[in-house]
């Protein structure tokens, strides 16, 4: 088996094949030094629904087996190296792995502290939990979703950030984390539900501690944060590209006054009543340069005024260049690992593939 380096050296998990936030939560986890196997389908089953869910990086940092959990003898070999886990993770709607024989009962009666990560959208429970979904379709009960975009317009489609990889991943993460250190210090292992409607309701939480208060607007875009400020948008450039603005504070909202050449206008930043007028001045004096020319004007400032950067641009970034934030690992430029630690420093390593018996075998054997 592959060495492993990072915080989680010695953490062993079971990755359910999913979509989503499973793989990314398991590619996090990995990246941090835990020992994960990935359960996949034979090949010989196909590819399922999603011909290509990102394996290239999302599969990164951990071993491969096959099992066809319908399979008697497959499901009795999984259940064999639960035996030997920490965890286990899956993202199959309620009731599905149950019904293949692996449920958290079945899991847990095998090995009393394994903690099992139930990730789904709508969660375990509730009126909706057995229905269909993605990521749009969570952040639309949570508040989050109408929050985007402008008043009287649709909402944005918005990347699956929020939903599945804020809200989901992450929370399972974290989910994951606090119970593995319960079960070491109890000796008893229990289930996790991590759900994308709970995980993203609590992403709000600012915004519900504002409302109450008359501090933060239902209607969208008319808030400090929605895009409602003048201060906190996005503007356009004589290039059609654009610059993020994002200056909050009083010292740096006067920094880039001085940039645009506004200085003297008198702006009183926080008067919501001159926000549309201060918004035409500024998207008028930004389409007068390119991005990148009002990027070197304000490179050296504190007044929060940035490019926005293409997927294609992003590596090449001069921040992004010196801290290696993306690595280029056989041929695919992708993100490195993340948290930073100076330690136990994580590192990426390649996907293999193992059989099952290889890696009971394996797991078998004293961790460190």
């Amino acid at each position: 088996m592959p060495e492993r380096s990072g915080p989680l050296v010695g953490v062993r998990i079971i990755e359910i094949d999913a979509i989503g936030p499973v793989p990314l939560a398991a590619m996090l986890l990995a990246d941090m030094g835990a020992d994960i196997v990935r359960v996949a389908r034979p090949p010989s089953a196909g590819p399922g629904d999603w011909e290509d869910v990102g394996g290239d990086i999302l599969h990164r940092s951990r071993m491969v087996t096959y099992l066809d959990l319908k399979n008697e003898r497959d499901r009795s070999s999984l259940l064999d190296l639960i035996e030997h886990a920490d965890g286990l993770i899956e993202g199959y709607r309620p009731g599905v792995m149950e019904r293949l024989g692996v449920g958290p009962d079945v899991c847990l009666a095998r090995n009393p502290s394994l903690v099992f990560g139930r990730m789904t959208g709508w969660g375990q429970s509730g009126p909706m939990a057995m229905r269909a979904g993605h990521d749009i379709n969570y952040l639309a009960i949570t508040g989050a979703l109408h929050a985007m975009g402008k008043t009287g317009e649709p909402p944005p489609v918005p990347l699956n950030l929020v939903g599945d990889y804020g809200g989901g991943a992450m929370f399972l993460i974290f989910g994951m984390l606090s119970a593995l250190l319960s079960a070491r210090r109890t000796g008893a292992g229990q289930v996790v539900d991590a759900c994308i409607t709970d995980g993203v309701a609590s992403l709000m939480s600012l915004f519900y501690a504002w409302q109450p208060k008359g501090l933060w607007n239902d209607a969208p875009a008319s808030n400090l944060l929605d895009g409602g400020a003048p201060f906190y948008r996005c503007y356009a450039c004589a290039d059609g590209k654009f610059v993020a603005v994002g200056c909050l504070e009083p010292k740096f909202f006067a920094q880039m006054l001085e940039g645009l050449g506004l200085a003297g206008r008198g702006y009183d930043q926080h008067e919501r009543a001159g926000w549309p007028g201060m918004e035409a001045d500024f998207e008028a004096v930004f389409r007068t340069r390119t991005r990148d020319e009002w990027g070197e004007t304000f490179a050296s400032t504190d007044a929060c005024v940035t490019p926005v950067l293409s997927m294609a641009e992003a590596p090449a970034s001069p921040h992004n260049n010196a801290r290696d934030t993306f690595v280029t690992l056989g041929g695919v430029t992708q993100p490195a690992p993340s948290p930073r630690l100076t330690g136990t420093v994580p590192a990426i390593t390649a996907g293999t593939e193992a059989t099952i018996a290889d890696l009971i075998r394996a797991w078998a054997q004293p961790r460190y």
